[in-house]
């Protein structure tokens, strides 16, 4: 065990989406095979504070942490590939960067100096990193970004000045490339890890290990060539071989050797990894013996990045039913009274996910319709739930104009509303919010407590009366509405713990048919599947089955 923090750096190069994310992760997971505390860090160098309000198109989704922090997507990958919970400490921004120099400038603590990127934006940089690392053996972090891209220079000029405060022994590079296979001339190129390691080299930065993402593995003359043209020893050239799962990842990277070698140059001692729960749990993964396949109802589909963590979610549950989830993302832009009905006929359940803004609301409510009405297992997330009360509102209790009034403030009949004061069970105050401030903090975020009805589907899912959810919204149910909703059939199964604030609603004369406000797939794992999602999976595989056998 090292008797001092060490800081592991991943840079990518050539294009984006190579996977900094998942390689981290990775390491991660292999290096606390080994015994070893670790945890991970992002650095994204877009100016925005926090990706909260950016576009998932651009960003992907918002991952959020217990804390309220919302954060870059690949911290879902973090916490899904090693045991840690992160927070606010385990990602900055260029833009949270600049905003603490700044506030700090503006207070006088830099006595009247000229404030400049060197030395004040990077020493900023590495206390961020310093300040993170805890009581960890290892600290990972990715650099989010390309070599090469104006914006990062000031991240790559502090972990270049990283090594020679923490010193050689304590901190290892590690950067991602890209080795394309060239069909028309039948060869692997490593023209472009060449070019991209120049780049780095050139900034100061020599990587000790260099990983090649490919569609095969590479054989000892490419290794060989690349370890030549780019000064590091042969195996420190490791394949990032595509994989069927993700969660392959780390057994394809200790087949290579990456942990030992890591290990090695930290000057690092620890036993053999324990892999045999990776294993038995990627052979789950890749050889079930049934399959479902779920409409995932959203607006967001053609970047199904936007959702990710949903998406692995799923795919846990259906690791836990011993069934492959087959999704089908469904534009709810698309969806129109007469045309909906073809688009969900032909999948065994229904799911719809948060988001924000008008576009495509009425289709996710016909999509609420067509399960409600079909017996079909229903999933309704965040705005998903709202969604399944509005539908419910209109054509069970027959209040033809319910709506939310985030998408029509001067509905007549408000079911979802702007709740502007409640009292907040973290931090055991009342909290109030203005609609009109900026976007920008003022959900509900992070982790609440929720306490849930006995006999009911939730409670038969989780086996408790009592548990916490990370959320991530502006928009309640109105208590006002309770009693004729509940008079019509729909069952208020979940609540915050005093009272004021619905968490989650279901329908009891359904095969499953279920909205929490909460965003239960930020708590998912590969190995401990979100009851939720795997009771979810379970009533699909089940309505899938009794069709099959006529029943």
């Amino acid at each position: 065990m090292p008797g001092k923090t060490k800081f592991i750096f991943v840079t990518g190069g050539v294009l984006s989406s190579l996977g900094k994310g998942l390689a981290s992760a990775s390491i991660g997971a292999l290096l606390e095979c080994r015994g070893l505390k670790v945890t991970v860090i992002k650095l994204d160098p877009y100016i925005n504070v926090d990706p909260g309000t950016m576009n998932p198109f651009q960003h992907g989704e918002v991952f959020v942490t217990d804390d309220g922090s919302e954060t870059d997507l690949d911290l879902g990958h973090y916490e899904r590939f090693i045991n840690v919970r992160l927070g606010h400490e385990n990602n900055f921004t260029t833009g949270r960067i600049y905003d603490s120099v700044i506030s700090r400038e503006r207070r006088g603590d830099y006595l009247g100096g000229t404030v400049q990127v060197i030395p004040h934006i990077t020493d900023e940089i590495k206390e961020s990193i310093r300040g993170s690392a805890g009581d960890f053996d290892i600290v990972i972090v990715e650099i989010g970004g390309t070599i090469g891209d104006i914006e990062g220079l000031p991240f790559l000029e502090a972990i270049r000045q990283f090594r020679f405060d923490a010193g050689k022994e304590n901190v290892l590079y590690i950067h991602l490339t890209y080795v394309p296979y060239i069909a028309a001339a039948g060869e692997l190129k490593t023209k472009p890890t060449q070019h991209s390691v120049k780049e780095l080299r050139s900034i100061g930065i020599q990587p000790d290990i260099i990983l090649c993402r490919t569609d095969r593995f590479l054989d000892e003359n490419i290794k060989a060539k690349i370890a030549l043209f780019c000064d590091v020893g042969r195996d420190c050239v490791i394949t990032a071989k595509d994989v069927e799962c993700i969660y392959e990842v780390p057994l394809v990277f200790n087949g290579e050797g990456l942990d030992s070698k890591i290990l090695e140059l930290l000057n690092v001692w620890t036993g053999s990894p324990r892999l045999e729960a990776w294993q038995k749990m990627v052979k789950r993964f890749k050889e079930p013996s049934g399959k479902v396949r779920i409409a995932v109802v959203g607006k967001y589909t053609d970047l199904t990045e936007s959702y990710k963590s949903l998406n692995e979610a799923l795919y846990h549950g259906g690791a836990d039913n011993d069934a492959k989830v087959e999704l089908k993302f469904v534009d709810s832009s698309t969806l129109k009274p007469d045309t909906y009905v073809p688009a969900l006929e032909d999948v065994d359940g229904i799911l719809v996910p948060g988001g924000f803004g008008p576009r495509g609301v009425e289709g996710k409510i016909l999509a609420v319709r067509f399960a409600r009405e079909n017996n079909i297992p229903f999933f309704g997330i965040c705005l998903g739930m709202q969604l399944a009360v509005v539908e419910f509102a209109r054509n069970v209790a027959q209040i033809p104009d319910a709506n939310s009034s985030e998408f029509k403030p001067d509905t007549p009949s408000p079911v979802i509303y702007l709740m502007t004061e409640w009292y907040d069970e973290r931090t055991q105050l009342v909290q109030r919010r203005n609609k009109d401030t900026e976007k920008g903090g003022t959900m509900r975020l992070g982790a609440y407590p929720c306490r849930i009805k006995k006999d009911t589907l939730v409670h038969r899912a989780y086996d408790t009366e009592k548990i916490s959810e990370r959320h991530r919204h502006r928009y309640e149910f109105n208590m006002e509405y309770r009693d004729l909703l509940e008079k019509k059939g729909l069952v208020f199964s979940g609540f915050s713990p005093r009272g004021d604030l619905v968490e989650i609603v279901e329908i009891k004369d359904h095969p499953w048919f279920l909205g929490c406000q909460f965003h239960p797939e930020f708590k998912s794992r590969p190995m401990k599947a979100h009851p939720l999602f795997t009771s979810f999976i379970g009533a699909a595989l089940k309505g899938k089955t009794e069709i099959a056998d006529g029943k």
